[in-house]
């Protein structure tokens, strides 16, 4: 049979983008941090085309998804989906991803994950704040801006150096508030603000994340590149992958996500 739909090829589970805030979700994070609860943004996204490996999409965790549920998002309490996968994906590992990869995918429309290492040791969120308004999210489709940059390389490892001040990883938890607040309310302008700041944290708390050895694109470049054109431009995971840009009009070389949203 001929195969008419992009799903047939690369699987109906969605994918995810990670916003300010993230590596809050990582328990040697969150621990750490002064003013608990930390927040971070994650957005389901519609599998409209195949992103690459390696680049900060929850790739890895997808794949792991579509092979325990035979390729097809399971209807069911999200929380427990969530569980279900983190369980698959984590057994016997001794750095585990964060859940906010497997909550990325699992909820529709865009959600603020709130981390408190005190509730299930940082592990899962506290508290899930999420938006579904179709109005919102056709927002943030038409002001994100993704540009392919490079997929992680080999032998790449973004923890390398660590600098976990507290009074950073509080700044990184606050951009991912900022970020929610920002998107809720169709403000380009602090939506680019707070993906700035959380760039800024990262530098700072593991600069392994945007300069390492192994990366020879020029990631910071980059960034301040289109962080001084538009409202505001960070990368879809460490080392590079994609770079999103904030901005109200076009930017070169460019593509747009379709977030998935809750039916009603």
């Amino acid at each position: 049979m001929r195969k008419t739909q992009i799903t047939n090829v690369i699987g109906s589970v969605p994918y995810r983008i990670a916003l300010a805030g993230g590596w809050i979700d990582q328990p040697f994070v969150s621990k750490l941090n002064p003013s608990a609860p930390g927040s971070m943004v994650v957005v389901c996204v519609e599998p409209q085309y195949r992103f690459m490996d390696r680049a900060g999409i929850c790739s890895s965790t997808r794949q792991i998804a579509l092979r325990l549920w035979k390729g097809v998002l399971p209807e069911g309490d999200p929380a427990e989906l969530v569980r279900q996968l983190y369980t698959a994906e984590n057994e016997g590992k001794a750095e585990p991803s964060g859940s906010q990869d497997m909550i990325g995918l699992v909820y529709p429309g865009v959600n603020r994950l709130d981390y408190d290492f005190n509730y299930h040791g940082g592990i899962f969120p506290a508290h899930i704040e999420s938006n579904n308004d179709l109005e919102v999210a056709s927002w943030l489709e038409k002001v994100i801006h993704v540009i392919p940059v490079a997929q992680r390389p080999q032998g790449y490892n973004p923890l390398g150096r660590k600098n976990l001040s507290p009074e950073w990883i509080a700044r990184l938890g606050r951009s991912g508030r900022d970020c929610y607040e920002a998107i809720v309310k169709r403000d380009v302008e602090a939506f680019g603000v707070s993906m700035n700041e959380c760039m800024l944290c990262w530098q700072t708390i593991l600069p392994d994340t945007v300069s390492h050895p192994t990366v020879t694109v020029d990631l910071l470049g980059l960034l301040r590149f289109y962080q001084s054109r538009y409202a505001g431009a960070m990368y879809s995971g460490c080392g590079g992958g994609y770079l999103f840009v904030a901005a109200r009009g076009p930017v070169p070389g460019a593509f747009h996500i379709k977030v998935r949203i809750k039916q009603t």
